[in-house]
């Protein structure tokens, strides 16, 4: 389904018919001001300029983004609650948590690599957890939160700093060098880091961000 053109002059002379709040959508390959019209439920509206895909109706987002948000939020305090992992090397125990290895950058002088990944792996992503819930909580119940669209803006623009995917990464690399040099006995917290990784990202690539500026009645 292409979207239709809005024309320069047509744009900058805040015509009441074509500005409305849901209908003014630019593409992010072309920059193409394009106006959506009805979109029926299951199709998808592209650029008419260069064919990027623009947006699709997300069937009943709100409930799903909100549910997964609340589920992020309870493994988000048992991956910081509970040990990551454990080792064991001649007999010898040692338990370590996520803030650990931060702990471990920063005595050994590491302290710029320490503090991003305390950002992205922790800071940040609290901040959407909690963004997302004192948003959608009250959209639940029909009301706007005070600030709510300042609030949604800065979930969606720290969105890419949250490495939790990267993270992942490393750990399994860790997992893999230390395999052979220790037992390696996994953590409730990695479990619910990983947990944590897959619903947050569920929740985020589920959420319609059209929907939330059109109940928040905010333009974004």
């Amino acid at each position: 389904m292409k979207g239709e053109v809005i024309p320069p002059r047509t744009f900058f002379s805040f015509t009441t018919e074509l500005l409305t709040l849901d209908a003014l959508i630019a593409c992010q390959e072309c920059d193409l001001l394009v106006r959506l019209g009805d979109i029926p439920t299951g199709a998808k509206a592209r650029c008419p300029r260069c064919g990027a895909f623009l947006w699709q109706h997300k069937v009943d987002s709100i409930n799903r983004s909100l549910a997964m948000a609340a589920g992020a939020l309870v493994l988000f305090v048992l991956a910081n609650s509970f040990p990551f992992l454990a080792l064991k090397l001649e007999g010898l125990s040692r338990q370590t948590t996520l803030l650990t290895g931060i702990q471990e950058l920063y005595r050994g002088g590491m302290w710029e690599i320490a503090l991003l990944v305390f950002m992205t792996t922790l800071v940040i992503p609290l901040i959407q957890i909690t963004g997302l819930l004192y948003i959608l909580l009250p959209l639940r119940f029909g009301f706007v939160p005070p600030r709510a669209g300042s609030v949604f803006r800065l979930v969606r623009h720290i969105q890419p700093w949250g490495m939790l995917e990267v993270f992942s990464l490393g750990i399994l690399v860790a997992l893999v060098k230390l395999a052979d040099l220790a037992d390696i006995i996994p953590g409730t917290a990695l479990w619910s880091f990983a947990g944590l990784m897959i619903i947050l990202t569920a929740s985020i690539s589920w959420l319609d961000p059209h929907e939330v500026w059109s109940r928040l009645e905010i333009r974004p």
